[in-house]
């Protein structure tokens, strides 16, 4: 018996006469990400991508488990392969069930007869296969509205696959199909959550991460670094960008009003986010920001950091609540490292009662008691890159 995966397409699916780009980019992620798991062939037809081990060494099981943070994935199924012949599939169902039905107390036949001259109907494959599954399971009973497993048969143009479990995959589009932006990625928990929330949209999410030595430590940059490799289980490869910000603070701090600190931090952070935006390509920055969270996320503040921004500012989380955002920063697993002690940045300086109705002209004002611009094309001058690479050592550029 040969097993392979069908991957099933999400909105792919739903795409015109540019959809074989979309496939394009879905396979060759896949590929990428599989690469280390072994090796594999690949074959694409009826909005379906057929996974094969090529050797004893690939794991399938290891390949599913891969397979499901690839954003663009609407479905995985782990299949056993037989000859489009209807008695070899009853002949040794009862095997490659075994494991699925252990414990299961009902299930129902799904067929699909993509391959329109094989000689049953739908209907005629499922009843089939109902009475060799009770034959095999007797134990086992019947429910078409909510069974324990679902036993499903597709019988296309290469072959009969017989599967019985379906994961749901990450959904959205493939990494790289809608642009590359640039994520203000801090040690907390909203961060990497918005990254990976756009990556889901299909941006390649590169990362851009300030840094206050000596009020922040080695250990806060660590932290951020282990952030990336985490995010590259969903995100792929990361460039990271690690800005040197203490003189910007120090100057905000010796020279403008205590209550605009952080709207202004914010804002000059923004202001270098859009000399690499437009000196690397990127088309979008994108922040963690979550409506009314801190005194520096209330409309009147944001709107103020919107005014430093030359690009589109994406804030996959404004609507969200700190208890949503934390559930999803646990399951995309970066919850652990997000909430280690270290502070970054953001916290140098805080002021103790911040603005949180600050107007434009007033922040404008207060910058304009310094000349912030030289500093800000210092510390671009002087930040460092690596790339994280998924299951890779990182590269320093």
């Amino acid at each position: 018996m040969k097993e392979i995966i069908m991957v099933k397409y999400g909105e792919i699916a739903l795409k015109g006469i540019n959809k074989k780009t979309f496939e394009d980019m879905l396979q060759n992620n896949i590929k990428r990400r599989l690469k280390k798991i072994g090796q594999f062939g690949y074959e694409r037809m009826q909005s379906t991508i057929y996974i094969e081990p090529l050797d004893e060494n690939s794991n399938v099981d290891d390949a599913v488990e891969a397979l499901k943070k690839i954003f663009g994935i609407g479905a995985i199924q782990k299949c056993a392969v037989y000859p489009k012949d209807i008695g070899a599939v009853k002949e040794h169902l009862g095997e490659y069930l075994k494991d699925a039905l252990d414990g299961a107390k009902t299930f129902k036949i799904e067929a699909k007869r993509a391959d329109k001259t094989f000689p049953f109907t739908s209907p005629e494959i499922q009843q089939q296969l109902g009475d060799a599954v009770l034959d095999n399971f007797p134990e086992i009973g019947v429910d078409v509205h909510n069974p324990d497993v679902t036993v499903r048969l597709e019988i296309r143009d290469n072959g009969a696959y017989l599967s019985a479990k379906r994961i749901t995959g990450a959904g959205g589009m493939p990494v790289g199909s809608s642009g590359k932006a640039l994520l203000m990625l801090s040690g907390g928990i909203d961060s990497p959550v918005a990254g990976y929330m756009m990556a889901k949209r299909g941006l390649v999410v590169d990362c851009i991460h300030y840094i206050s030595p000596p009020y922040t430590s080695e250990r806060a940059l660590t932290k951020v670094q282990k952030l990336c490799e985490e995010m590259t289980e969903y995100c792929g490869d990361i460039m990271f960008y690690c800005v040197p910000f203490t003189e910007i603070q120090e100057a905000i701090r010796d020279n403008c009003p205590e209550e605009y600190f952080t709207v202004i931090m914010r804002r000059l952070m923004v202001k270098i986010a859009n000399k690499i935006c437009a000196k690397d390509g990127y088309g979008a920055i994108i922040t963690g920001e979550s409506l009314a969270q801190v005194a520096s996320q209330t409309l009147p503040a944001l709107g103020c950091t919107n005014a430093a921004a030359e690009y589109p500012v994406f804030r996959p989380l404004i609507g969200m609540d700190k208890i949503e955002i934390t559930e999803l920063s646990r399951k995309i697993g970066t919850f652990e490292t997000s909430i280690l002690p270290y502070e970054d940045c953001c916290t140098v300086f805080s002021p103790k009662h911040p603005r949180t109705k600050p107007h434009l002209d007033d922040i404008l004002k207060a910058e304009s008691a310094f000349d912030f611009d030289s500093m800000i094309d210092k510390a671009i001058s002087e930040t460092t890159v690596k790339r994280y690479k998924y299951g890779e050592e990182t590269v320093f550029l």
